[in-house]
């Protein structure tokens, strides 16, 4: 007999998903987290808009996090190959190992400070 966890996400007395890591679950939740905080800002708008309306805004705009930030920095649609689907309409495929540290690797790369260059300065 195998012994799986899983992890539910519930809200409202309502069983939202259902996820097989503890990380995920947390993305998810912090995610309809952000998407409750958008529908209570946009409710409070002056906009009329019905309840469900912007709760559909609002977890659009939530599972869209990265774009709305692109978006507020740059006040430009990002590249296509930048867009992600929705989170919660993905179904990701398994990640080997390998490819785990590849990616670590990479978002250390990503996250590490450019080297400064020096400049001469020139004497009195």
């Amino acid at each position: 007999m195998a012994v799986e966890t899983k992890f539910v996400v519930v809200r409202k007395g309502e069983e939202k998903m259902t996820f097989a890591n503890k990380k995920e679950a947390d993305a998810y939740d912090k995610m309809l987290d952000m998407a409750d905080a958008f529908t209570d800002w946009l409710l409070q708008s002056e906009l009329e808009i019905d309840e469900s309306l912007a709760e559909n805004i609002a977890l659009r705009l939530a599972e869209q996090k990265d774009t709305v930030q692109h978006i507020l920095r740059t006040s430009k649609l990002p590249e296509e190959e930048a867009v992600k689907a929705p989170v919660a309409q993905t179904e990701e495929p398994a990640v080997t190992e390998t490819e785990e540290a590849a990616e670590e690797t990479t978002e250390e790369t990503a996250a590490a400070p450019a080297p400064k260059k020096t400049r001469a300065v020139k004497a009195a």
